[in-house]
């Protein structure tokens, strides 16, 4: 179906898009098909998709076998409720899920994406508590730069202050928050990076149901990626202060980072795991909260012992069926050489960039490349520029990144970083 310009003119006056002001949109372009890392404008335009809409499709576009799946899936069943039932891609995918994690991880509750998964893991958290007849123990502590989701529960764990959500301050739940690790990925780990976290662990442990924090790489709040001893001692801290440990992995899971999990780079492992984004290769939305059957029985253990939680389209047989054959691909790839080299080419093609006065910092981990300027990007000037420039990229705050899909070849990768240096020149 062609998007004709009144089409064009209905969506920019009417239609609200991720995070934009109806008044004052930010210019958007409408996609007619998309093939591998293409996106094919309405107007003809070509462009190298550099964000992986959103970090999911590591596949890219119109994959055959993603496609067969979802077609074969289809002509059974697409939808059926979960409640009470059950199908085979469900099963499947949550078999799947729990071979791929750490082995301490056993129980899945199929979410319909990742802000929901976010909630049945605090909403886990909170009942596990409950169920041991401690009603004190409601609060979360996280870290500041966090960001996991836009719902309420999600909302009152990201950042406070510079987060998307501050308006909400005064109706959202009040929850612990440190400042984020100051160690990065590559520095020498230095003890005094985890004090703030340890003394607030310490003084709140009593009210502390859980700590939920990006492991690894805060994704939304900056794109940093901090030192795997702080996640080793806020492990540590959790178990000898007996408080859960969720790590939102919806951005870094599925080998964004290098590891297949972002938490592998530490060596440790959650009481709670969420994941999503990735987990379809972008056809459909789902995600899932992955307990260790520790956390699962105290739950099942009291009164009815009901989890709490079960959306409509919980388990989509149609979204868990293009899933596991999205994580097939993967693990049947040799995916861990694939981000090696993308990580190399990030690091060799935009570090450089770092002698520009306009550049502030380049961070780069696994096929994540992202680099802060010293001023916020102009959205109405920027992304049209990089669309004259052939790729799509969403910059943020002062940061312009890719997070490319992990089919991206060389010399498409080259045309992603070329137009952030070329961004990066021009706000010179």
């Amino acid at each position: 179906m062609t998007i004709s310009p009144s089409d064009l003119d209905f969506d920019h006056n009417q239609v609200w898009h991720p995070y934009t002001n109806l008044k004052k949109p930010t210019p958007t372009f409408g996609v007619e098909s998309a093939e591998g890392v293409y996106l094919h404008l309405s107007n003809g335009q070509k462009l190298i998709d550099g964000m992986s809409s959103w970090w999911s499709t590591i596949h890219g576009y119109n994959h055959p076998e993603l496609n067969k799946a979802a077609k074969d899936q289809i002509d059974k069943v697409s939808h059926v409720m979960f409640g009470g039932l059950t199908h085979q891609p469900a099963i499947s995918l949550a078999r799947k899920l729990v071979e791929m994690t750490h082995d301490s991880l056993e129980c899945v509750f199929l979410a319909d994406s990742g802000s929901v998964s976010v909630e049945v893991a605090l909403k886990m958290a909170v009942q596990y508590w409950f169920s041991q007849n401690n009603s004190k123990k409601t609060k979360f502590l996280t870290l500041k730069n966090g960001y996991h989701g836009d719902t309420f529960g999600a909302m009152s764990v990201c950042d406070p202050d510079t987060g998307m959500h501050s308006m909400f301050d005064g109706v959202l739940p009040k929850h612990f928050f440190v400042d984020a690790p100051k160690c990065g990925f590559h520095d020498q780990w230095v003890e005094s990076d985890i004090d703030e976290f340890k003394r607030s662990l310490d003084e709140n442990h009593q009210e502390i149901a859980g700590v939920i924090l990006e492991p690894i790489l805060q994704g939304t709040g900056g794109m940093r990626a901090y030192h795997p001893e702080y996640l080793r001692q806020v492990r540590s801290l959790c178990d000898e202060h007996n408080v859960l440990l969720i790590f939102d992995e919806i951005a870094t899971g599925f080998g964004r980072t290098g590891a297949m999990f972002a938490y592998e780079h530490a060596e440790v492992a959650p009481d709670i795991l969420c994941v999503g984004k990735a987990i379809t290769g972008g056809y459909m939305s789902l995600a899932a909260t992955i307990a260790s059957r520790r956390v699962a029985e105290v739950i099942s253990n009291y009164g009815s012992g009901n989890l709490m939680h079960g959306p409509t389209f919980m388990g989509n047989p149609l979204a868990c069926a293009v899933a596991c054959k999205n994580l097939e691909l993967l693990t049947q790839s040799d995916w861990k050489s694939t981000i090696a080299t993308i990580e190399r080419q990030l690091k060799n093609e935009l570090e450089p960039l770092k002698s520009l006065h306009s550049v502030a910092d380049v961070r780069v981990i696994g096929a994540v490349g992202a680099v802060e300027l010293g001023e916020p990007v102009d959205m109405h000037r920027v992304v049209p520029r990089l669309v004259e420039l052939g790729v799509w990229l969403r910059p943020f705050g002062k940061l312009v990144y890719t997070m490319p899909p992990y089919i991206v070849s060389s010399e498409q990768l080259s045309k992603i970083t070329g137009a952030i240096r070329t961004i990066a020149e021009e706000a010179i």
